[in-house]
């Protein structure tokens, strides 16, 4: 069969070299000049900036990759785990630092508050439970309404109605310890406050098999992919953008795709690995359509947005980890603004990237290599980037100066942003949201967009958008459930920890 994949990131790059190992002829076509879709990387004053994911857990997924075509993950890139996980600071001076030691985390929740360390516990033995049933649905496929029938008991048993936070609030009182614990979907595109309480599973994959890093960045692991699907026969086409998929009128299939430039490529199967309203709304003509409409897809609930400032720095901070959460003085509230009322706040909680702890080759000698990222309203609400994009940086930097790390606007040497235009006008992210659908019970499984088109019968889904959803774990098994249905697979189940995963 010949299977043309559109785009090259973290669901293309897996769904591609599975359906190549399966013999098939396949072909991924990217807009951009290097693979990695939001995995992008800039480089720029001889420092190097990841743009996008930085956190890999489930690292066992991809092993089975490299294993599938009879290679190592260390032979392409290596991977390390990072303790602590993350820092999490508060305004009033306390930090917890996250990481995969139990005694550890309950001795900080003491220090935090000791009536909560009862509750802690019970929270966490809980996680395993919602991971042992949660996790085996990752790579399942939903586009049939009796495999949400199957699991509904299940859910209903895991109170899947409840978001993550109001799951963690009946365990946790401190209201500090009750953001360290449900913050997570926020890594996902999801609000903690609605998001269902599935994704606390989370907190035991991190524990169990903790965080990891590629070391040469996240882009060492985008290029290892790439060079591993060429190297098995793959071709891989940059600078090569897809204006529209061909549904032939009778049959309703799709016979191939055009290119910007007017070049035709037939094909037996198309792959998206593109933001799925994108896909539909401006690759798909609309009479090919009936199931999913534009309105259809405008009535979903689309992540937000992020606004992030890559920056580096003429000396080092030694003392700010690799990952930092830094949370404002407001939780519930701002989150609020960014989801609900799509406003740009006045406040704001950030994550501080800092790669160079770990690999000081991403920066030169003697500096830091950062991103600061601010979690902001998608396109949706009235925000106007082009006017407000650099006195929202000042306003971050001035904040992470004043608290976190002093003489910072004197030691910057090279910066550089991305807001939500970048999600919309580069990425082809709808309403420029960064990661697509969002996480909600309502939003999950079979409700979700499915893997396969409904509409056109060998349109297949993977990435962010589909199911299971964002983050590496999630678009890794897209492309596993991609590959399985384009051959003719169903599978029963997921080995959650497969011989020979990291421990």
């Amino acid at each position: 069969m010949n299977v043309l994949v559109i785009g090259a990131g973290f669901g293309g790059l897996a769904a591609a070299i599975r359906l190549r190992a399966q013999g098939h002829r396949v072909t991924i076509l990217e807009k951009r000049d290097k693979p990695g879709g939001r995995a992008y990387v800039f480089e720029q004053d001889g420092f190097t900036f990841d743009a996008g994911p930085t956190i890999i857990t489930a690292p066992w997924l991809v092993d089975d990759l490299f294993a599938l075509c009879g290679r190592r993950t260390s032979d392409y890139v290596r991977m390390v785990p990072l303790d602590p996980y993350y820092n999490v600071r508060f305004e009033d001076g306390s930090v917890f630092n996250y990481s995969g030691d139990m005694d550890a985390l309950v001795r900080q929740v003491r220090a935090f508050n000791p009536d909560d360390v009862e509750g802690f516990l019970r929270f966490s033995a809980s996680t395993e439970r919602i991971f042992e049933k949660g996790f085996e649905l990752i790579d399942q496929p939903f586009h049939r309404i009796r495999s949400m029938l199957k699991v509904v008991p299940d859910l209903v048993r895991l109170q899947a109605q409840k978001s993550v936070a109001a799951y963690v609030n009946q365990f946790i009182r401190d209201e500090r310890l009750r953001q360290v614990f449900s913050f997570h979907p926020l890594l996902i595109g999801g609000n903690p406050f609605s998001s269902t309480s599935i994704y606390a599973l989370i907190h035991h994959l991190e524990k169990k098999w903790g965080v990891w890093f590629a070391m040469g960045g996240t882009g060492a692991l985008v290029k290892g992919l790439a060079t591993l699907f060429e190297e098995i026969g793959g071709e891989l086409r940059l600078e090569c953008e897809v204006t529209q998929i061909v549904v032939d009128d009778r049959t309703g299939r799709a016979t191939g795709v055009q290119l910007a430039d007017g070049e035709f490529l037939p094909t037996d199967a198309v792959v998206s690995n593109g933001d799925v309203a994108f896909t539909y709304m401006r690759l798909v003509a609309p009479r090919h359509r009936k199931v999913n409409t534009d309105a259809k897809l405008a009535r979903k609930q689309y992540s937000m947005s992020l606004f992030v400032s890559y920056f580096g720095t003429d000396r080092k901070y030694e003392g700010i980890a690799h990952h930092e959460i830094l949370m404002g003085p407001r939780y519930r509230g701002l989150l609020h603004d960014i989801f609900d009322r799509k406003v740009l706040s006045d406040d704001f909680s950030l994550y501080l990237h800092r790669p160079s702890a770990t690999d000081t080759s991403l920066a030169p000698p003697g500096c830091d290599c950062w991103y600061v990222l601010s979690p902001v309203p998608h396109l949706g609400g009235t925000t106007d980037w082009r006017v407000t994009a650099d006195a929202y940086r000042d306003r971050i930097f001035r904040y992470l100066e004043e608290r976190y790390l002093p003489g910072l606007r004197k030691h910057i040497v090279t910066e550089r942003h991305i807001d939500p235009l970048y999600f919309r006008d580069t990425l082809n992210s709808h309403l420029g949201s960064a990661f697509s659908v969002q996480p909600t019970l309502l939003q999950s499984a079979w409700m979700r967009p499915h893997n396969v088109s409904e509409d056109i019968p060998n349109l297949y889904f993977a990435g962010a958008g589909t199911h299971p959803g964002a983050g590496l774990p999630g678009v890794l098994s897209s492309g596993k459930i991609v590959a399985d249905l384009i051959g003719g697979e169903e599978p029963a189940s997921t080995p959650r920890r497969p011989a020979g995963a990291r421990a």
